[in-house]
């Protein structure tokens, strides 16, 4: 039996839609595409198959490829990121089929993974590339790789899997690494994550920053933007790193860098932002203080071994919404070390994600990407392979965000536009 939906419950639609229609307010290059995509209608039949965070703003992508003609079909990428009253909102206002409840456990988390796949998407758009996965590796789904034109990648992790496919020489369509962007990396990750990241610590413990030794592990961007951050809220920041161009930039920034061994013993708040696995591992629960806080928020709840952890304990027990006691023994002395939302990303497990007004320009990229895709199947098509977005579509997200801000900037005179070509520069 072929499910129209799964959502918690369609009387939540209200709330959703007033909360949609709020986060467009702050998503005004998103809204600019959407006005031209009703009139051109450039995505005219196109079946998209999406498999992202269901929050406001990925509500609001979702009716902007419906409005641009597209078939459009939802789940979530991630158990605890559901905004329930949003799914019901697209479920009940767009009749947009969405598979995603807040909570659900692994198997029914891929039960609408498939539920998508059985829709029979042209074009996937992913955060953490798990429908490609399941797509690419579940034989029941193989067959649709034919009639596939490309896809969309959002995050880090997504990309560093996709890429990997590519090299292994089994990706079998075109996919856009939209974190490629630099509208979207350098904004997203930093000041959304950033922001995003302390306010949901914030909400789940409800505490004080100034003055905790607080663990960054991790300087990319995301891991940049949450130590600016915390450093802005009071706390006193270290930074731990396995790539010495990023730790060199990380104490050039004002930050003290040194390796997990040292922070593990010093540290009162973790954030794991690395998107590899066992960032902390058992090794450094046993030397944490009592009372140390731990949390994620890199796509996939790997970056904490959490396994390791519940071996090493003796009790663990849920004391606050979104806060996980784990008990310890160590020579004869009990301690506690707490993980925020089951290790999963605690941006979207405790609060919302994201700002909208930098998933404006992240969702922009998707939507022009989408069309680019579209546009390109019709001449042929792109290669088997992982592309960055089209600068073009970058610097004309840049500019309708600086539009909508009322910014303006200057142009090249031809005289510079000339001089920037000549080898006989300063000359």
């Amino acid at each position: 039996m072929v499910i129209k939906n799964d959502v918690k419950s369609i009387k939540l639609a209200g709330i959703g839609k007033k909360r949609t229609l709020w986060a467009e307010r702050e998503m005004p290059v998103l809204r600019s595409i959407r006005e031209r995509f009703i009139k051109e209608k450039p995505l005219n039949g196109v079946k998209i198959g999406c498999c992202l965070h269901v929050t406001t703003e990925t509500a609001n992508l979702m009716i902007t490829l419906a409005a641009g003609g597209a078939k459009v079909q939802l789940c979530a990428s991630n158990p605890l990121s559901t905004q329930d009253d949003v799914a019901a909102h697209l479920v009940k206002d767009y009749g947009i089929p969405v598979y995603a409840v807040k909570g659900e456990d692994k198997k029914r988390y891929y039960s609408h993974i498939v539920a998508v796949l059985n829709s029979a998407p042209e074009i996937t758009m992913d955060d953490g590339a798990d429908l490609v996965t399941v797509l690419h590796t579940d034989k029941k789904y193989r067959a649709l790789l034919s009639s596939m034109i490309g896809g969309t990648e959002e995050t880090t992790t997504g990309v560093i899997r996709l890429h990997a496919m590519a090299k292994s020489g089994v990706l079998e369509y075109p996919i856009i690494a939209i974190n490629d962007a630099q509208t979207k990396h350098l904004f997203d990750n930093r000041y959304g994550t950033g922001q995003s990241t302390i306010d949901g610590v914030v909400r789940a413990t409800n505490l004080l920053l100034a003055g905790k030794n607080i663990v960054v592990c991790g300087y990319g961007w995301c891991g940049r933007g949450f130590a600016m951050r915390a450093r802005g809220m009071g706390g006193i920041v270290y930074v731990t790193e396995v790539d010495p161009l990023c730790a060199l930039e990380a104490v050039m920034d004002g930050f003290t860098v040194l390796p997990m061994s040292e922070a593990a013993k010093i540290g009162d708040l973790f954030l794991t932002l690395t998107g590899d696995i066992g960032v902390l591992r058992k090794e450094h629960f046993k030397v944490m203080k009592n009372g140390a806080i731990i949390a994620n928020s890199g796509h996939f709840n790997v970056e904490i071994d959490i396994p390791a952890l519940e071996k090493l304990s003796s009790e663990k027990k849920n004391v606050r919404e979104f806060v996980d006691e784990y008990v310890l023994k160590s020579n004869g002395k009990s301690k506690s070390v707490f993980v925020l939302g089951e290790g999963r990303l605690i941006n979207l497990a405790a609060a919302e994600g994201h700002p909208a007004s930098v998933m404006d320009m992240s969702f922009a990229n998707q939507a022009l990407c989408v069309e680019y895709i579209v546009k390109k199947s019709k001449l042929g098509g792109l290669k088997k392979n992982v592309y960055s977005v089209p600068v073009d579509i970058d610097k004309k997200v840049a500019e309708l965000k600086l539009k909508s801000m009322g910014m303006n900037i200057d142009k090249l005179t031809p005289e510079q536009v000339k001089y920037l070509s000549s080898w006989k520069q300063g000359t």
